[in-house]
């Protein structure tokens, strides 16, 4: 029964994000806020467990998301489950990390889910410790352990289409707001990419567009006042549409957003029910790439390592199409982009360390202050 549930689990999961050659999107099916974030063990074990890194759980992005993918397995097929928010909270330390996961472990993981890049250093010291927990690093890579499988995306196609969409519908003065202050690979590929699409569309339309670009009040991930002006600033200073990427800083980009009846492009997921600001989002399947990733470790048995690298060929990349947001670029469009880049006839740069795109030669952007 498990795995007849896991097996209509997917089915659902692969059509909420169709396939290449359909519609590339996200739709409502599955109800993720109807599972409770607090499941109470009679035993006070957790068989399912997930340690964030330094953002919130409910940041309406990549923890959340990421979340929304160990609940819904963990329901759907009888397990126990819970999140671990490490201590000291944007301010956490790789100490405070490792004791978050130590926690997990000592209340009986089988599977410890650890997102964000930022895990790599506890992971080193916890993950050898429990060599029966699987381990599964989101936007990580191969730490050469038995137990631990580093699952990323590609990034910068989900920027690259969010880029080109929103030159293409004829914004012509943009903005990038990037977390982790440019050492964030993740952050720095949906900046880099949101660039090449917006100079590959420039370029077609035989224009120019404006770019500011930075990492300032970023490195938390988290909204703050400080991040809210520089936005409002540049808002003002005539932006039109501004892609803030980073957790929580999604808050702080609508408020400036919203005061000036500015546009955004959000992150992560499709974040348009969050705010009317929102245009597309440059998303990443994160809930089914989780559940993919555990349902591997329970159907096989055994804990399992290497890396897993994910984007347009495997329909784990995009923007939506059941919000679509335009008027002037249609989604057949959009669908033509993405054949183009899942054939390989448009390679998509994708330097994790490109975190500043003004040095990259893209010749039909103007980087500005």
């Amino acid at each position: 029964m498990k795995k007849l549930l896991t097996v209509l689990l997917m089915l659902v999961m692969v059509f909420t994000f169709a396939a290449c050659g359909n519609e590339n999107t996200t739709t409502g099916a599955v109800d993720y806020d109807s599972i409770s974030d607090n499941y109470e063990s009679e035993d006070g074990t957790y068989q399912i467990a997930m340690v964030t890194d330094v953002g919130q759980l409910k940041d309406g992005s990549f923890n959340q998301f990421t979340w929304n993918g160990v609940k819904k397995y963990a329901s759907d097929n009888g397990l126990s489950y819970k999140y671990y928010q490490p201590g000291n909270a944007s301010n956490a330390t790789d100490e405070d990390r490792i004791k978050a996961m130590t926690d997990a472990c000592e209340a009986g993981a089988e599977v410890l889910v650890t997102p964000g890049f930022l895990q790599a250093t506890a992971l080193e010291k916890v993950a050898p410790q429990y060599p029966d927990v699987q381990f599964i690093f989101i936007d990580g890579w191969d730490m050469g352990m038995d137990n631990l499988v580093g699952v990323s995306y590609q990034e910068e196609q989900a920027g690259y289409f969010a880029g080109y969409a929103t030159v293409m519908e004829g914004y012509t003065k943009l903005g990038y707001s990037g977390g982790g202050g440019g050492t964030n690979p993740a952050c720095v590929k949906y900046g880099y990419g949101f660039a090449q699409g917006a100079n590959d569309a420039a370029a077609a339309k035989g224009e120019t567009v404006e770019m500011r670009y930075s990492w300032e009040h970023g490195a938390s991930y988290s909204a703050s006042p400080d991040l809210q002006a520089m936005l409002s600033g540049w808002y003002n200073a005539g932006t039109e549409v501004i892609f803030v990427a980073g957790g929580s800083m999604f808050n702080s980009g609508d408020a400036a957003a919203q005061a000036a009846e500015g546009k955004l492009v959000g992150v992560d997921v499709d974040q348009s029910g969050q705010s009317d600001a929102v245009i597309t989002s440059a998303m990443k399947d994160l809930a089914k790439s989780v559940i993919d990733a555990i349902t591997k470790f329970y159907d096989g048995g055994a804990v399992y390592g290497g890396s897993l690298v994910l984007g347009a060929k495997d329909n784990a990349v995009g923007i939506p199409t059941d919000t679509w947001q335009f008027e002037n670029w249609t989604v057949e469009e959009y669908q033509d982009l993405y054949d183009k880049v899942v054939s390989g006839e448009i390679v998509v740069d994708n330097d994790g360390e490109m975190a500043d795109p003004s040095k990259a030669g893209l010749e039909n952007i103007k980087f500005v202050k």
